[in-house]
């Protein structure tokens, strides 16, 4: 079988620096100037050319519909997301806050375990901070985690959320469990991320389209219990947009809108750190599925892999790194456990962006 895929791999902070020869990237603050076409026959990569844009889009006619859609789709403008009170523009990147209500994650099991007013206080300090979404998990997806019984769950997440709600805030549920996304929209939800890119629950497809909320589909290669299983591939980075692409295609045709599907590659998900880094240097690829992007690459295993194990709690400038790393890739959305550094973070790279755009002081003329 053959494929193809359009890979902005020139990019810029700004149009003229490429004397106009460069188009924005997915409606954001980055644009690209030459890009990658890539022709895979089966798990093979057979060919590979690289194109500015002009020679592009004067090849567009030769090349098959797949190209000319990954083309469109690169340029794609997002609608904001509506959640409850709140609007998230996707023009630029936006932070979402960790909140863990489980007595086991990685980085933060327990702190707010049974603890509501004590997990509203922290949401609210993210939302002040600049979170522009809180994002509530009742379980634990690190490698080797138990399951968790969906009645635990809902008991662990309904009472921060409806809490949560009282305040206005914009809510995401970290949940892959059917029971556990009514249960949370009932309290005041907007918004469903599953790790399993609705794949685990049967009930998940139709109970998203039915509500019409947002859905954040993750890559995670397996199944069951163990999201992290099976992760073996021929090329990293291209089969995770396969079955992204797969993923995005099962929610449309279930009746879920496409300004509510998001799209995040699942790092640290049954990938090695080799392919990690892989998926971080790829990211602007992922804009060709026609989706925002959301990344979670906050305090992940890789950093402390390549900072001398640092432990989770000591991975602040490893996850910072990684944030800008997807800013400067145009994702829209960065789910982080430090809010207000990666906000200034953001703040500052915003900065730069703007005097790039309107920097014309080199321009000749």
């Amino acid at each position: 079988m053959t494929r193809y895929y359009l890979e902005p791999i020139g990019l810029t902070a700004s149009p003229q620096s490429e004397d106009g020869a460069a188009v924005r990237l997915a409606g954001g603050l980055v644009y690209a100037s030459r890009f990658a076409l890539v022709r895979r026959e089966g798990s093979r990569t057979a060919a590979r050319e690289v194109l500015g844009v002009a020679a592009l889009e004067a090849g567009l006619a030769q090349w098959p519909e797949t190209v000319r859609a990954q083309w469109d789709n690169l340029r794609r403008i997002h609608a904001p997301l509506q959640l409850g009170p709140r609007t998230v523009r996707l023009d630029q990147p936006q932070v979402m806050g960790i909140l863990n209500v489980t007595p086991d994650s990685f980085s933060d099991g327990g702190e707010f375990m049974d603890k509501p007013e004590v997990a509203l206080a922290h949401a609210a300090a993210m939302a002040e901070a600049g979170a522009a979404i809180i994002d509530i998990g009742g379980e634990s997806t690190r490698p080797g985690a138990p399951g968790v019984w969906e009645g635990d769950e809902i008991q662990r997440v309904v009472p921060v959320v409806e809490r949560l709600a009282a305040t206005g805030a914009a809510i995401s549920v970290d949940t892959r469990r059917a029971a556990v996304m009514e249960a949370a929209l009932a309290a005041g939800a907007h918004l469903f991320n599953d790790v399993s890119a609705l794949r685990h629950d049967p009930r998940s497809l139709e109970l998203a389209a039915r509500t019409g909320l947002p859905v954040v589909l993750m890559h995670a290669p397996g199944t069951d219990e163990n999201l992290h299983a099976g992760g073996s591939y021929a090329d990293v980075v291209l089969d995770v947009f396969d079955w992204l692409e797969q993923r995005r295609d099962a929610a449309l045709a279930a009746g879920i809108a496409r300004d509510r599907i998001v799209l995040d590659p699942g790092i640290g998900f049954g990938k090695t750190l080799a392919e990690n880094l892989a998926l971080m240097n790829a990211l602007p690829l992922f804009h060709a599925l026609g989706q925002p992007l959301l990344v979670g690459a906050s305090r992940k295993r890789m950093i402390g892999a390549l900072a001398n194990e640092a432990p989770a709690d000591q991975r602040l400038g490893g996850s910072l790194t990684l944030a800008l790393r997807a800013a400067d890739a145009g994702v829209q959305l960065l789910r982080v456990h430090d809010v207000a550094p990666t906000v200034q973070a953001l703040k500052v790279w915003r900065g730069l962006r703007d005097a790039a755009l309107t920097d014309f002081a080199r321009i000749p003329g």
